[in-house]
Parts: C-alpha cells; structure tokens; sequence
C-alpha cells in the first residue's frame, strides 16, 4: 500500500517540496511527463496537480494527501484538514491600492474600498474579509499578473500574494491591510485508513527530522577547564553540551549544537574565553 501524495507541478513550492523529501531520504525520479510516480525507497507516491487542484483531489480521496499554500487551501474550503505547518514558501495576501490614493486611505481606512473595484485570483478569501468588515466592494476575478489592474484601469486596487514586495513597488503600489499570512501546509484526507496513517506518521516524523536541523550546525572545541561553565552558558546545546576531559591536563573537549544565525557572534566569544580548535559541521538531521 502507498500513501499518496499531491505536490504542486511547478513553481518555487514544488521546488521546496522536492528538496524536503530528497532531504528525508525520500528518492523520487522527477520526469515532466508522468503523474503519478512512486518513490524508489519508502512507500508513498508523488500525484503532480496545479497547486488550486490539491485541495479537492485531498477532500475527495485522490490523493491521501497533499503539499500546497495555505492560500490555496483557504480559498477552496474543501473538506480537508491541516496535518502540519511546513514553515517553507511562506508570503501573506494583501489588499494593496496605487500610491496616489495613500493620502485619501488614510484619512477613510478600510472604509475606502467602499465602492471600490478590487482584482484578485482569491475572491473567496477577500469575500469573507469584506463580509467580516461591512465593506461593499465589487471584486473582479483576474488569473495571473493582477497587479498591473489598476495600471490599466480594469481596478482600482489589488488583493494579492505579497513576498517581498518588490513587485507592488515596481507597479506604484502600496501595501495596506494583511488579509492572511500563508506557507506550505501538509494538508490530508479525513478518512486516511491505518495503514496510511502509519506510512503518514513515518513520513512526519523524517519531516520533523530535516527541519530540526535547519540552520544549525554541530561545534567541537577545546576549551581550558575554568571556562566550562561560561562556555555552557554561550551552547546550551538541546538539552546540554558534552564535556569530555583531555588527556592534556587542565582542558577538556565541549560538544554541542549552535544556531547558524548567531554562529559568528557566539564563535568570537568562545575565542575570547580561550577555546582553541573549534571545528563546525553540518547537521544532515536531527531527532528530537
């Protein structure tokens, strides 16, 4: 039996998911012409859909499950569930308006998409904003490149996927109201059978084990004995560092995990306390 997986066909996501899996030592042979592959190594297969496609084949029991935006996901409401936040692809949808109207929202807030025409590829999502605010607006259903809208009159404001907003700022628009923060969610079917669940809970848990070891890296140093205690203090490690004695009396060897983001300023502390032979590598995973 094989778990079934639906995974976006292109785009940055399905480059993520790819290497999600290719890091939980989940081997798929990718090929632009067939569907449905199966992995060589572990019993799930790999269903390729346009990303809005996921969340129907997982409520329907296409797939058992399925890789896909949390966007998409709100916006179908189908009748899935979220298993697990992936912390990946993540980006917000926002109502944005043309920068020559930011003196006028500012005076009305919310009240100045009253009357409004709004573009966007969710009109579910912004449905259910503008119900929740009592705002009439006159939502126009656009399929890619809906910032350029107000620019060519067909609205006069946008409801989109905002990254880094580079691409608001190219087209003379500003950000305004965050709707939704969205990322990639393990979304499944809710009548998976047991045996699907325990080839689920398995590929969970190799999930859990790449991204714990997400930026972090393992350190081994020399460090003179009176300065354990102060080094603790700067690698706490998971739960504490290994201390090992040397044979050269008076030091020992300390072992533990460090954060990437703080590696360089942690590293210059450790030097000043003395530590010598500082070694760092790599974490391939971690079990917690």
């Amino acid at each position: 039996m094989l778990l079934r997986i639906a995974v976006q066909a292109k785009g940055r996501l399905f480059e993520e998911t790819m290497t999600m899996l290719a890091e939980s030592s989940i081997k798929i042979e990718q090929t632009k012409r067939t569907l449905l592959v199966p992995a060589k190594n572990f019993p799930v297969e790999i269903l390729y859909l346009r990303d809005d496609d996921i969340p129907q084949a997982v409520a329907s029991g296409i797939a058992d499950v399925g890789i896909v935006g949390e966007n998409e996901f709100e916006e179908r409401q189908e009748d899935a569930e979220i298993v697990k936040r992936l912390d990946f692809s993540k980006c917000r949808l926002s109502l944005a308006i043309p920068n020559a109207q930011m003196p006028e929202y500012e005076k009305a807030g919310l009240s100045w998409f009253n009357g409004k025409k709004i573009a966007t590829s969710y009109p579910g999502i912004l449905k259910r904003f503008l119900q929740k605010n009592n705002i009439n607006a006159d939502i126009h259903v656009i399929t890619g490149s809906v910032e350029i809208a107000p620019g060519i009159g067909l609205a006069d404001c946008i409801f989109d996927i905002v990254s880094s907003g580079s691409t608001l700022v190219s087209n003379n628009l500003k950000e305004v109201e965050v709707v939704m923060n969205s990322e990639a969610v393990l979304i499944g079917n809710k009548n998976i059978n047991a045996e699907k669940k325990e080839i689920l809970n398995e590929l969970l848990f190799r999930f859990d084990s790449y991204k714990n070891a997400e930026g972090k890296k393992y350190i081994v140093l020399n460090i003179p004995n009176n300065k354990i205690s102060e080094a603790k203090k700067l690698l706490p490690g998971m739960k504490a560092p290994t201390v090992t004695a040397l044979e050269t009396e008076g030091w020992a060897s300390m072992a533990s995990v460090l954060e990437e983001k703080h590696f360089w300023e942690i590293i210059g502390k450790l030097k000043q306390l003395g530590a010598e032979g500082i070694l760092v590598m790599p974490i391939e995973k971690m079990i917690l």
